[in-house]
């Protein structure tokens, strides 16, 4: 195929048309008489003239777009058009468009293209790399990341170049690349803050599912914590073997869940906080016969019903606080909380109580204070579980206020009327 000039036509327009034709003539030519050298040379060129091929292809597409070519089909714009009309997907066709304008804007990379020195993708990343150095940083800075990359491209591929860019701000400006670091981290650590949260159900069958997002750092405290249990408990399934069989633990999603399990229900007392004058615990409730083997399910403070052996295993947890009922449901004993005298005698109205116990509200009982019945504090009156009964907030400060009187009804709730 011989290519068709025109007299008139441009020097690139030429040009791709003798290349078109006579490409197209190389590729037929039989290759058996190549040579290893001939071989070597010709690959070595022909990925140049690639690169250099993809720079004039990107200049010609900055001044198809300038002159709307395409555009009298009704195309959106000229890279649509090209993409169409040369079966090019969108996204490489906008990606090299992208390109074309980037660089521009980068001098020194494009004659590298051209000249056959770098490759597409090592260009497309150099610009990348100095289009994301930080708005602040000094005017020399970015040409000397642009000299500091295409140095390094000279033994790099576009891969580890890209690795190499995200670090380039410290290979030319260290002290800046330090404040921009402190000032990203610092950000990254506030959004991270204020994107925390965690949320959970019960599914009614015993399961409860969650998700939580939490700050790289307590993530790690937690991952960390659950896999030292999980080689703890693997290390005393090893215990008595072979010599020599030791191996690292497999963190399963089974076993770091049971570390999960043993995390929650071993924290330390004294780490639980205050709700109401009483540590955020869970109070499992039971009858005596349950505690001595019986088969009746226990309550727990929050709604839920565990069976008798949970129970009286979750009576030697130290995170948990067992209620014994003997007779009419009255406790018997609040273990685990000597000499704090108050919060048992508060955990026991709550057990009976279940809440504030002012008709028609449902506050829980980590919601409400402890309110001396029937004869106040002042007036002499005794601190008991018997002559106490719990009031949320509000209603403590209703029952208290002259401007109220106060009586119970047939189910022990108090009713509140204003006083005429």
């Amino acid at each position: 195929m011989t290519a068709i000039a025109h007299f008139d036509d441009h020097p690139v327009v030429a040009l791709a048309r003798w290349l078109e034709s006579d490409l197209a003539a190389a590729i037929q030519r039989p290759m058996w008489s190549m040579s290893t050298e001939d071989a070597e040379q010709a690959l070595l060129s022909l990925t140049r003239v690639r690169g250099q091929l993809d720079a004039l292809l990107m200049r010609v597409l900055r001044q198809a777009e300038a002159v709307g070519a395409g555009m009298d089909t009704g195309a959106t714009s000229t890279t649509s058009w090209w993409s169409q009309a040369t079966r090019t997907t969108r996204a490489e066709a906008h990606r090299t468009a992208r390109l074309a304008k980037a660089l521009e804007g980068h001098d020194e990379v494009a004659q590298g293209l051209a000249a056959g020195d770098l490759r597409t993708d090592q260009a497309r990343v150099v610009a990348d790399a100095v289009d994301d150095l930080p708005d602040a940083v000094e005017d020399w800075v970015p040409a000397a990341a642009t000299r500091f990359l295409l140095d390094k491209a000279r033994e790099h591929d576009a891969k580890d170049l890209r690795t190499l860019g995200r670090r380039v701000l410290e290979a030319v400006d260290p002290v800046a690349a330090d404040a921009e670091e402190a000032r990203r981290l610092e950000g990254e650590e506030a959004d991270a803050v204020a994107g925390a949260s965690f949320s959970m159900v019960d599914d009614g069958h015993g399961t409860c599912h969650g998700r939580f997002t939490v700050p790289s750092l307590q993530g790690a405290m937690l991952a960390k914590d659950l896999k030292a249990r999980v080689a703890r408990e693997c290390a005393k399934g090893r215990a008595g073997g072979r010599e020599g069989e030791e191996r690292p633990p497999t963190l399963t999603r089974h076993r770091m869940g049971r570390a999960f399990m043993d995390y929650i229900e071993t924290r330390p007392a004294a780490s639980a906080p205050k709700a109401g004058g009483v540590a955020a615990t869970v109070v499992v409730t039971m009858e005596l016969e349950t505690l001595l083997g019986g088969l009746k399910a226990a309550s727990l403070d929050t709604g839920g019903r565990v069976s008798a052996g949970e129970a009286r295993r979750l009576a030697c947890r130290a995170g948990i606080i067992p209620v014994v009922l003997g007779g009419p449901s009255v406790p018997l004993d609040v273990g685990r909380k000597r000499r704090f005298h108050t919060e048992a005698q508060r955990i026991a109205m709550g057990v009976r109580d279940g809440g504030c116990t002012a008709a028609g509200c449902d506050a829980p009982p980590a919601m409400t204070e402890a309110h001396h019945d029937q004869v106040s504090w002042g007036e002499g009156g005794g601190t008991s579980v018997a002559k106490g009964r719990l009031l949320c907030r509000p209603h403590h400060r209703r029952i208290h206020d002259p401007a109220f009187q106060h009586s119970l009804d047939k189910h022990g709730k108090v009713r509140f009327t204003r006083r005429t």
